[in-house]
């Protein structure tokens, strides 16, 4: 990964330059205007948590993915869906946030002074139900999904959030939810281009005539 502390002065600005623009063309005109959200967005620079070769992609108006052998779905998402999601999510400082991890930590990095914990896991952990113990008051998912596993919904408390993508009829969307008594439904928000986690895929079935 690159290293915004090791580039020159010229570079510096040129990136801060880059995170203003993203601010004011991607996510104002989109109505992303909480100052809470813009400012962990000016303050984290994406190019960080892309490697050498792709850093140059960092503030286009699309996911960049980084897929390798190790994690075939390894993506930095849009500017515009993680500013969203953090709209959507409302995060609050007594939080305890479960962030399912689309590869990079850029979210996790956004995150980490807004809330009171955050606990990282990959989405291949979360879609198995590898899960640490204990509940959380909010779910977030770097990427969309066909379904919310059970491992995942029982690691969430009561009235707790959950917020991702979701993968339905092929078209990619935002959504959420609240757990109220024991269940969860993801609910869309708005249409939203997300890399898809695969790990989430829901089993195909055959139909025989």
């Amino acid at each position: 990964m690159s290293n915004i502390n090791t580039m020159a002065p010229e570079t510096k600005r040129d990136t801060v330059a880059a995170r203003k623009a993203m601010i004011d063309s991607q996510l104002r005109t989109s109505g992303v205007n909480e100052e809470f959200v813009l400012a962990r967005m000016m303050a984290v620079p994406r190019e960080s948590f892309l490697p050498e070769d792709k850093a140059s992609l960092a503030y286009i108006d699309r996911s960049v993915k980084l897929g390798d052998t190790a994690n075939l779905d390894a993506h930095l998402a849009s500017p515009l869906f993680y500013g969203k999601l953090l709209l959507e999510a409302a995060p609050v400082p007594s939080d305890r946030v479960l962030l399912v991890e689309g590869g990079t930590g850029y979210l996790a990095e956004l995150l980490r002074p807004l809330v009171a914990e955050v606990t990282v896991v990959s989405a291949g952990d979360a879609a198995d139900g590898t899960l640490p113990t204990g509940t959380f008051s909010l779910i977030l998912i770097d990427g969309a999904i066909e379904q919310l596993p059970a491992a995942l919904i029982d690691r969430l408390d009561d009235d707790g959030r959950v917020v991702s993508g979701l993968l339905l009829r092929k078209v990619t969307r935002l959504a959420s939810a609240r757990k109220i008594t024991a269940h969860v439904s993801l609910q869309p928000v708005e249409d939203l281009g997300i890399p898809v986690l695969h790990a989430f895929d829901t089993p195909k079935s055959w139909a025989f005539s």
